[in-house]
Order: structure tokens, then sequence, then C-alpha cells
């Protein structure tokens, strides 16, 4: 049997963090389903008033397609789980202030003897690491 993960990430505006994670993550936004000119447009077909989609895909089909779907509720609290974006220690400086103009806000950077890594938050507030 083949299994293949899709992450799904409730949040306010499906649009805006599908763009921003297409660019930190180096994937492309998914064309709207057959049929439809946008995302938007298949929103108000298939979706309740207000709800809302958009998708990132790997343009290389290795990576995990992430789904935006959007919900009433606001995010509080911390994630109880997060995304690590592993790009290698010596990339992660670079890579927190590629972010930062990109709409990420950058938490803290913990550096040890075994690991050097950045704490960010997406433009919603969901927390992930760059390592």
């Amino acid at each position: 049997m083949d299994r293949r993960i899709q992450i799904a990430v409730d949040c306010a505006d499906p649009g805006r963090l599908a763009r921003f994670w297409a660019q930190a993550l180096g994937y492309e936004v998914e064309t709207a389903p057959e049929g439809f000119a946008s995302w938007h447009e298949f929103s108000l077909e298939y979706g309740a008033p207000g709800e809302g989609w958009s998708a990132v895909v790997d343009p290389a089909g290795v990576g995990p397609r992430v789904l935006f779907h959007s919900v009433p509720e606001v995010k509080t609290g911390k994630n109880r789980w997060h995304l690590d974006v592993r790009i290698g220690r010596a990339n992660v400086d670079a890579e927190v202030v590629r972010l930062g103009a990109l709409g990420a806000s950058h938490l803290r950077t913990v550096a040890d003897e075994s690991d050097y890594y950045a704490v960010l938050r997406d433009p919603e507030g969901n927390e992930f690491c760059v390592c």
C-alpha cells in the first residue's frame, strides 16, 4: 500500500500562509483544483461560508504537500508539534534574516556544544525551527 504524507495547517489566511511557506520551503503554491481559476473560487464552491484552502507542493515531488485550511478560531498557546527546516548549521543565521523579510518572527537562537538552531514564528504565529 502506497502512503504519502500531507501536512494540514489550520490558519486564518490560507493564501498568505501558502505564499510564505512556499518561499520558506522552496516549494510552489499549488494551482487550484481542475475546473477552478483559483483556490478562492474552489473554496466558494466547496466550503462553508468563510472557509478556504490553499496548498504548496515540492516541485521535485519529494516532500509532502502542505494544505492550509481556514478556521474561525485564532491560534492560542504553543504548538504541540512543529516543522524543522533543515538547511545546515552554517546557513541558519542567513535563513533567519531571509525568513524575517518574508514575515517570520525570530524568537531565539539556541547554541550549545551539540546543536545550533533558531526558533521562529510564521506570519500567523506557528512556531518552527531552522537548523
